[in-house]
């Protein structure tokens, strides 16, 4: 048996739990795990010459607790040194060999070369329709625009061509645009797609269904959505918001306004997911160049915010 560090002994002797430890608990017991490090498997090295690779398990958690704080991997690499509940979150000591910053980067180009962020979204989804949340017959969708560094001053000398500028009210952003569909009874994300913000949302709309909608719902943006080609011949019922200025004119008691209210009532779920990347998980701005390394940072992103949404209807 090994000799418990002084930093153990210390973390053994405190009185509460902190808000960090709390929501590890929670995390470690909402994900679906075993699953989630099977979709991995086959792409993770295997022991053989050279050093010998850290177990899957640790790697994934401690990609995960990157996420859960936004951290970059020398950020990540001090946590793992720092934080005792980091460290039993997942499952290392600090008394053996932790994963330096290198580790932690060549982990997540794994992921990103391999595309497994969307593969673990959907290991996600599936997890949580065996425990009976399945899609309903309703999709919300919606889109929202995460900044990217407008600075120059970077080997190439130039912004991230594959971000673009766009005009929203009186102000100008720089970015990339995030579209989700999401289930209208649950708030859950079932698809997503990722653009440069100048992509008009409506474009988008197509690969935010799974199939089965009976009825859509969209702010203004997706004016007009019926009338695209890709969606002829589909048999659902398009609810999308008038214009803001349209709704000021309407009278205030009438059937028109009301039904304009019970629109914004069922949207006002797609926007929670856009709070968990956006606020709580910290994803506001890029952290990388390129739609592709960003793409998959979100799709597990939005796993993450499906398993915290589905609390609220089913036990961990």
């Amino acid at each position: 048996m090994e000799q418990p560090t002084f930093a153990e002994l210390e973390y053994a002797q405190k009185k509460r739990k902190t808000r960090r430890e709390k929501f590890l608990e929670r995390m470690d017991a909402l994900l679906p795990w075993a699953e989630m490090e099977a979709r991995i498997a086959p792409y993770y090295p295997k022991a053989g010459r050279g050093r010998r690779p850290y177990p899957l398990s640790v790697m994934l958690r401690v990609h995960c607790v990157q996420l859960f704080y936004n951290l970059s991997d020398p950020g990540m690499e001090d946590m793992l040194y720092e934080v005792e509940p980091v460290r039993r979150f997942v499952g290392l000591r600090l008394s053996a060999a932790l994963p330096d910053e290198t580790t932690i980067l060549h982990f997540r180009h794994l992921l990103e070369q391999h595309r497994l962020g969307e593969g673990l979204l959907a290991e996600i989804n599936a997890h949580l329709a065996r425990q009976g949340l399945r899609l309903r017959a309703g999709t919300v969708v919606d889109a929202t625009i995460i900044a990217a560094p407008t600075s120059t001053k970077n080997r190439e000398g130039q912004r991230d061509p594959e971000m673009r500028q766009v005009k929203k009210g009186n102000q100008y952003y720089f970015g990339m645009k995030l579209h989700i569909g999401a289930d209208a009874q649950t708030g859950l994300v079932h698809s997503f797609s990722t653009t440069a913000a100048n992509v008009h949302d409506v474009t988008q709309a197509g690969a935010l269904l799974h199939g089965g909608e009976q009825q859509v719902w969209g702010d203004a943006g997706y004016i007009g959505v019926q009338k695209r080609l890709e969606h002829q011949g589909r048999a659902v019922a398009w609810q999308v918001a008038l214009k803001p200025g349209q709704r000021r004119q309407l009278a205030p008691e009438s059937a028109a306004a009301l039904a304009e209210q019970r629109k914004a009532s069922v949207r006002a779920k797609v926007e929670h997911p856009f709070l968990w990347v956006k606020r709580h998980f910290g994803y506001a701005t890029v952290r990388y160049r390129g739609l592709s390394k960003n793409t998959q940072r979100l799709a597990l992103l939005l796993g993450l915010t499906n398993v915290v949404t589905a609390a609220r209807y089913v036990t961990a």
